[in-house]
């Protein structure tokens, strides 16, 4: 399963009550951050997690409000005696903007590593999440991320029998595990099906409508999706910005084919994103507006008959 929360719903400057960009996520132990606008620390004690687990951070772009609260953050983490070295991707120029903004958080305690991203599209294996990197459209280079947590085949008993598999063995090759015993090898697919579905969630803000997002968010559990205007009248501004309106992340979600999505990323003028929801709905019924610390635990999708060792 995978912890969501919605950390920050802001877009350009923090308003009371709304701290600005940011998503954090959790698996088996591993914590990732998406953007770190100003007040992400402290949303994150809000929400009663906390920092120490963070060891991927990815970066939309560089904005302030989509990276200021990280010199903060990474003194908050060396502070709590982290050692671990924390992963930090993003587009071209990560190291030098981080190392700019380092100038007020020297001297960490733990190592930094980097990955900026060249492509118009790129894949990661991070910490047990599947990575995608996905350019967008908005007037500086940005990126959208698709995170895909894999899950392995099903284990069936008649398999493991009609390939004499011994009993003993079973339990580690249903893990991945590749056995030497008796003499003869004995291989995972021998006992498991091939890879089911896995957890799928899509995060981008500060961006037009694309194909690239349309693509990657496809079957989606989870779009997460900016939504800068609600008003219809701000159509114009939205398109001069390169943001996007609430029915136009609307439109998205439906090509898409998303499970459900939630708006984030609002103007300051944008203080009551419910009253502009009733005609969203009508384009994509499962959307809500996001809030801070809005949260889901994001599970596999459930299948019947299910065999573990």
């Amino acid at each position: 399963m995978l912890d969501v929360c919605l950390l920050g719903t802001g877009g350009m400057m923090p308003l009371p009550g709304r701290w600005l960009t940011s998503l954090m996520t959790r698996l088996e132990g591993s914590s990732l951050l998406i953007d770190c606008g100003e007040g992400t620390q402290i949303a994150i004690r809000e929400k009663g997690w906390s920092v120490n687990p963070i060891d991927t951070i990815c970066f939309t772009h560089y904005h302030g409000d989509h990276i200021s609260g990280l010199p903060g953050l990474l003194l908050s983490m060396g502070n709590a005696e982290r050692k671990e070295p924390v992963t930090l991707i993003g587009p071209k120029g990560l190291e030098r903007v981080v190392n700019s903004l380092r100038i007020i958080a020297p001297g960490l305690p733990f190592p930094l590593r980097f990955f900026e991203l060249t492509q118009p599209e790129e894949d990661l294996e991070v910490n047990g999440y599947h990575i995608r990197a996905f350019r967008v459209n908005h007037n500086v280079i940005c990126y959208g991320y698709t995170i895909y947590v894999p899950r392995g085949g099903k284990f069936f008993v008649e398999k493991a029998e009609e390939n004499h598999v011994p009993m003993p063995l079973w339990s580690r090759l249903q893990k991945g595990a590749t056995l030497e015993y008796e003499g003869k090898t004995y291989t995972p697919d021998m006992v498991i099906g091939p890879e089911r579905r896995g957890i799928k969630l899509t995060y981008c803000t500060d961006t037009r409508p694309t194909q690239s997002l349309i693509e990657n968010a496809k079957e989606s559990d989870l779009l997460i999706c900016e939504g800068m205007y609600g008003e219809r009248e701000k159509q114009e501004k939205a398109e001069e910005k390169k943001h996007m309106t609430f029915l136009e992340a609307a439109d998205v979600a439906r090509e898409a084919s998303v499970k459900e999505m939630w708006l984030t990323h609002y103007s300051p003028s944008m203080t009551r994103p419910d009253d502009y929801m009733k005609p969203v709905k009508k384009i994509f019924a499962n959307a809500c507006p996001g809030k801070d610390g809005k949260s889901i635990c994001l599970e596999y999708p459930e299948e019947t008959e299910e065999t573990d060792i």
